[in-house]
């Protein structure tokens, strides 16, 4: 076949000439601890105009350091909270206090320190009404809105708009209670039904939880599942926790003579307990009248308000004495001028002592009949003589306003019988009779026969 038969080449793409590949060299394993050197790296480090990789690095921090000298890690990385940090999402950094500057519908805006800070306040967390503008609150940073570029805050206590998507064990709601069932109640909170054991609804043991019924209560969430519809909550828990944040307040606040307000809590027969706001403290059955009380029921009952004076404080047993009956006049105030040597009274006798017998004079005073003052023979017991609640006249025999104690006497008030002057003369006169001679032997002694 010629040349000119064969058929034509196929035309050469346009472009630039393509060079030839030099053939890859194939890399050299290296074996540890052979022989074998480990290959040089010089030719593949070199970068550019010829300078390595190393000298390219140095540069580069160099210029860095030149052009971020004298900025903090603020500046550099910005707040965190402004980004919703850890910190901000967690909401750990204590409380922050900001301003109301603007209320739009349910929200409350809120200006945190820096000007350039702001978060969102729902309106539910002022159970007190609208807030005024300028209003001072402290809040606590719970997040970052993305979308709106504002800090998601929240008030110590307030309670949270409440859905199944946003609440969560530890939030604090408000709960509605509706009925009353076998172990609690019944509570609806922002239209999820819940349940209140009747243990958890106040600090002490609730009696009847039907007067909850309608009332609204903060509570903490102990327990939801939002896959099986269950939330359980607590307002026990709250009330703990409010509890020991004023404990220590008013332990560095107590002292001897101050007068307070509390509510009794329960009531023994030794005394009653009384809640002075984070801090409980005992009136003992002595200290609740001026008069002898039988019954603490009847002198305070358990939820009553009263006011009571601190006596005493154990501050390392953590203990508290009240007074009630501190608060009124005491009736031994100016008894010396009531009461005198000589004086007779009538009285009733309240109590039985082997050493001898209590009377009160008037409520609250009483004075006391020693066993030796109760008849003019002997007595060996007391109860031979008088008896409880026995009305009996006594005479006054001292009185100590120091010791608030008063002596009396039984047989120095016994009306005494007058002797006759006739009766007197006419056995002095009567001669006595002659005795009768004895007409029989007298028998025994010695010497008979």
């Amino acid at each position: 076949m010629s040349d000119a038969d064969k058929p034509a080449a196929p035309p050469a793409p346009l472009g630039p000439p393509q060079r030839e590949k030099p053939p890859r060299e194939k890399p050299q394993r290296f074996r540890v601890g052979g022989d074998q050197k480990p290959p040089s790296l010089e030719h593949e480090q070199s970068y550019g105009y010829g300078k390595s990789i190393d000298a390219f690095d140095d540069d580069m921090e160099k210029q860095l350091q030149e052009a971020m000298g004298g900025l903090s890690d603020k500046d550099l990385y910005g707040d965190p909270a402004e980004h919703g940090g850890r910190g901000a999402q967690s909401g750990q950094e204590g409380p922050k206090k900001g301003k109301v500057f603007r209320i739009h519908g349910p929200d409350v805006f809120i200006e945190l320190p820096g000007g350039r800070t702001q978060g969102l306040l729902p309106m539910l967390q002022f159970p007190d009404g609208v807030p005024e503008i300028g209003t001072e609150v402290d809040v606590h940073i719970e997040g970052f809105d993305n979308a709106n570029g504002l800090l998601l805050l929240s008030r110590q206590g307030a309670a949270v708009h409440a859905s199944w998507d946003t609440v969560a064990v530890g939030t604090t709601v408000e709960a509605r209670v509706t009925e009353v069932n076998k172990g609690g109640v019944t509570v609806d909170v922002n239209g999820i039904r819940g349940f209140m054991p009747i243990s958890q609804i106040d600090l002490y043991r609730v009696e009847d939880a039907a007067q909850f019924i309608n009332q609204k209560l903060l509570c903490m969430v102990t327990e939801v599942e939002p896959a099986e519809r269950n939330l359980v909550v607590s307002r026990r828990a709250l009330l703990e926790k409010e509890r020991e944040v004023n404990r220590e307040k008013l332990w560095a606040e107590l002292k001897e003579g101050q007068i307070l307000e509390g509510i009794v809590r329960s009531v023994r027969d030794f005394g009653a307990f009384v809640d002075l706001g984070g801090v409980d403290g005992l009136i003992h059955v002595s200290e609740l009248s001026w008069e002898r009380v039988k019954d603490v029921a009847s002198v305070v009952q358990p939820g009553q308000k009263v006011k009571v004076v601190v006596l005493k404080l154990d501050r390392e047993q953590r203990k508290v004495g009240l007074g009630l009956k501190q608060l009124t006049a005491s009736p031994w105030d100016g008894i010396d001028e009531k009461y005198h040597h000589g004086q007779v009274l009538t009285g009733k006798v309240t109590r039985l002592m082997d050493f001898g017998a209590f009377v009160e004079l008037e409520p609250g005073v009483e004075g006391l009949i020693h066993v030796s003052e109760l008849a003019p023979q002997r007595v060996r017991r007391v109860i031979d003589v008088v008896q409880t609640d026995q009305q009996v006249q006594v005479m006054v025999l001292s009185v100590d306003p120091a010791q608030r104690r008063i002596s009396l006497s039984l047989k120095a008030a016994l009306p005494k019988e007058p002797e006759s002057a006739d009766d007197e003369s006419e056995e002095d006169e009567t001669p006595g009779e002659p005795p009768r001679p004895r007409t029989t032997p007298l028998r025994g002694g010695i010497g008979q026969k």
